[in-house]
């Protein structure tokens, strides 16, 4: 009997063209909002605002400019009786009838995501690796309950807690300090960390160790020498994953801080223009909020793919 044979296993053609077909457009449904953000961060104030949106328009770099500099609006007579302009954002100000005052606060608020979030991040995984290390290798009484109990700490939603966080950090002088966000941080990751991290050492075999203190190697040794450099798609993917949170997160960002702590997530929605808020500079600010997360997870993708797909096969 003649026929062709198919693989049970190898999908067909035509699976493959639909399945290639349906990522490329829900890459394309998601990329759109962020796309249309990097747009609107190069449009005018009335361009950002007309209806119907404009796909095509000239290109300026008032937002970016209305984002690093505060401005206060003059007479015409003034403005005219000054020299000339100093560089592309002031020759742009001077078009809206104001001049440049001084630096905003954008670029500190960015600065203290930066610390706190990767601080946090380090930090969290960090203890989480040494906990999960400890959770796969000794017998710990009662892990499952703890193991539980420690998960239990990320699915309480921030509002629950936050009031008690804030009479306890005005109470310890941490309210509105970076250390007192990056513990916090630290807290709500370490539960995220601990729980992926221990899957990852699960999966390195014990024998590699014993092997190595047969050699003479302590047992601090080995977990440094074999069983980090085994992990290391484990903690990139752990990573990646505790820093986007500490990243984006917005709650206590609000609650906390205020001031000379104060992230970029709950500073961008406060930049105010002309009549209300200016969104060629909230969208410019959120396009460079963007470009850290990006680039460190373009960085360790070839990482984070294979910490997900970890233990997945097995030989």
């Amino acid at each position: 009997m003649s026929g062709t044979a198919y693989s049970v296993v190898e999908p067909s053609t035509a699976s493959k063209t639909i399945a290639g077909f349906l990522v490329i457009l829900y890459a394309f449904i998601t990329m759109v909002p962020l796309l249309w953000i990097v747009l609107t961060g190069f449009k005018s104030p009335p361009d950002s605002i007309s209806y119907p949106p404009k796909v095509f328009f000239e290109p300026t770099l008032e937002g970016y400019c209305n984002l690093f500099t505060t401005r206060s609006r003059q007479t015409r007579e003034y403005v005219e009786s000054l020299g000339p302009p100093e560089g592309i954002c002031d020759e742009i100000t001077r078009g809206r009838q104001m001049v440049i005052v001084g630096e905003s606060n954008y670029w500190p608020r960015f600065q203290n995501s930066l610390i706190i979030a990767f601080g946090s991040t380090i930090l969290a995984v960090s203890l989480g690796t040494l906990t999960a290390y400890g959770f796969s290798r000794f017998k710990v009484p009662l892990a499952d309950d703890l193991l539980f109990f420690i998960l239990s700490t990320r699915m309480m939603p921030p509002i629950a807690v936050a009031v008690p966080i804030y009479l306890m950090y005005r109470k310890l002088g941490l309210s509105d300090t970076a250390l007192g966000m990056i513990l916090l941080y630290t807290a709500v990751n370490v539960s995220l960390a601990v729980w992926l991290l221990k899957g990852f050492i699960d999966e390195i075999p014990r024998e590699y160790e014993e092997a190595a203190m047969i050699d003479g190697y302590t047992r601090l040794q080995s977990f440094w020498k074999v069983v980090l450099p085994q992990a290391t798609t484990g903690i990139a993917a752990t990573a990646i994953f505790c820093l986007i949170f500490a990243w984006n997160e917005y709650a206590f960002a609000v609650l906390l801080t205020s001031g000379s702590a104060q992230t970029a997530p709950p500073f961008i929605p406060t930049i105010i223009g002309e009549g209300g808020l200016d969104w060629p500079a909230v969208a410019a600010g959120t396009t460079l909020f963007v470009i850290p997360i990006l680039v460190f997870t373009i960085l360790l993708r070839k990482q984070l793919l294979r910490g997900i797909t970890f233990g997945a096969v097995r030989k």
